[in-house]
């Protein structure tokens, strides 16, 4: 893979990851146009493409950081504090706040995992159909056009329980399905719920690190375990994960904008869009991969 690949590669993650308009179909569709057009490209379904696909969500993880900073290094300090002092306590008391949004946040990533594990074979088939994800980016649009006519959301993350946590869960594990953006469905699913929208996202987007690691975690040990990386260059994936991280930072902070004014509904329209070309034939989704 050349490193100006990676980097226009990085540059589609990076806008797209945030955005909730599925990017596991926007990188598909650049690495089969790629491949298509002659550019020396592992197929986007062997397992360094993924590896690779995986590494730049990760990259994505370090926008989160950059843009949620403060809300993030607060929440890790409390949590590290109130384990320590409920500890000492002898654990007579109830959890610690932060230490209980810890605790829903892992339960919401189990959620997602249980339910990708049960329904895999039926995300399979529904992949390799370019009109079932026609439908799939509908039911995204309609979920943004939703978002944006709900009235003001009273819920706190104090006031967050297992229910919360759990639909929030299986709406991410829902996501797995190309064209139902991981983002949209997290976010409409906490805003259901009746979280204020600003939780809404930062729940949203910090249960996001542990599922992309996690998942990268396993595709590596099995990119090890077969032939390595083959065709992907180490600077290659360096650099993917570097512009993806960069280019995140902004697209991180349109979507978080854009939610605030209740604006989602701009990109129901786009998705649409992208919907009808599918559907007229006009862009072709041969594979579809399982991390957006």
């Amino acid at each position: 893979m050349a490193i100006w690949i990676a980097v226009l590669l990085g540059i589609i993650q990076g806008i797209f990851m945030f955005l909730p308009v599925s990017s596991t179909a926007h990188m598909v569709l650049a690495e089969h146009w790629l491949i298509q057009n002659g550019f020396t490209l592992p197929d986007p379904a062997s397992p360094e493409m993924i590896l690779f696909n995986l590494v730049v969500h990760v990259g994505t993880l370090v926008s989160i950081a950059v843009v949620f900073w403060s809300s993030l290094s607060r929440f890790v300090l409390h949590s590290a504090t109130g384990a320590v002092s409920w500890a000492r306590r002898g654990g007579r008391d109830g959890l610690p706040v932060s230490m209980r949004l810890f605790a829903l946040g892992l339960f919401s990533v189990l959620c997602t995992g249980l339910l990708g594990l049960a329904f895999k074979s039926t995300f399979e088939l529904v992949f390799a159909q370019p009109r079932i994800i026609a439908l799939t980016l509908i039911v995204t649009g309609v979920l943004l056009f939703w978002s944006d006519r709900l009235g003001p959301r009273r819920r706190g993350l104090r006031q967050t329980g297992l229910g919360t946590a759990a639909v929030i869960g299986l709406a991410q594990g829902m996501a797995l399905a190309p064209g139902l953006s991981r983002s949209a469905m997290t976010i409409t699913a906490g805003l259901f719920m009746g979280l204020k929208r600003r939780w809404a996202a930062e729940y949203s987007f910090f249960v996001a690190i542990p599922t992309i690691l996690a998942a990268t975690l396993v595709q590596s040990r099995d990119v090890w375990r077969a032939e390595g990386l083959g065709e992907i260059s180490w600077a290659a994936l360096g650099t993917g994960f570097v512009v993806a991280a960069l280019v995140g930072i902004v697209s991180l902070k349109l979507v978080v904008w854009t939610l605030m004014k209740a604006k989602l509904g701009w990109f129901a329209i786009y998705v649409w869009a992208l919907a009808a070309l599918i559907l007229l034939g006009v862009v072709n989704l041969d594979t579809v991969l399982m991390t957006h």
